[in-house]
């Protein structure tokens, strides 16, 4: 008969899970890091930055995945106009490179997609690589008579039905349509005044 050795098994810091929360305030630094680390010091020169100018993203579709009390991940959807249909357009997605093995991107597409969904959004549009958005269900079907503000590769405009026929008629210049960025002059204005006790 065999006797059962109880083994300890270490965990390493790979086998760590990662959270996807909703983006906080105290993100902006880390996710801006992330951001450049990612795509460049010219990241706010690109052609879907034209799209996010000034503008605060979609209402609860913001979010981070943290790791081990740090931000290892960060997707945005905006508010957009694709011809008159309105959609989100997604990005950027961007994933800290010493966690790009653990599924991190895959999880906050599909947590952000989920999202966008059950708020009620009928499409999202992004410009990336096809192979590895077609996967989430990505594609340049719907949006061949799309445009954007600046020079793009017409094979990376992708969209993605969130509801049947959420792109239908979807043709013309993709616009901003969301609320500006709020500065933290106007949100102080937005307060209500202070209550004195009596």
């Amino acid at each position: 008969m065999t006797a059962l050795r109880n083994t300890p098994v270490a965990l390493t810091t790979d086998a760590t899970p990662f959270a996807i929360r909703d983006e906080r305030a105290s993100d902006v630094v880390a996710r801006e890091a992330l951001l450049d680390a990612c795509f460049g010091a010219n990241r706010q020169t690109r052609t879907c930055q034209r799209l996010r100018d000034g503008r605060a993203p979609a209402e609860g579709l913001a979010f981070s995945a943290v790791r081990q009390g740090r931000l290892v991940g960060t997707v945005r959807l905006w508010h957009v106009s694709a011809g008159g249909v309105r959609a989100l357009v997604l990005g950027p997605l961007a994933v800290d490179n010493a966690c790009r093995k653990l599924g991190v991107g895959a999880a906050l597409m599909d947590h952000a997609l989920a999202a966008a969904k059950a708020r009620g959004h009928g499409a999202a549009i992004l410009l990336g690589d096809a192979p590895y958005y077609a996967r989430f269900g990505f594609s340049a079907q719907k949006t061949g008579e799309l445009s954007l503000p600046g020079l793009f590769e017409r094979d990376r405009l992708l969209g993605r039905e969130l509801r049947e026929g959420g792109l239908d008629g979807a043709w013309g210049m993709i616009v901003p349509t969301g609320a500006p960025k709020r500065t933290a002059a106007r949100a102080k204005k937005a307060l209500p005044p202070l209550q004195r006790a009596a």
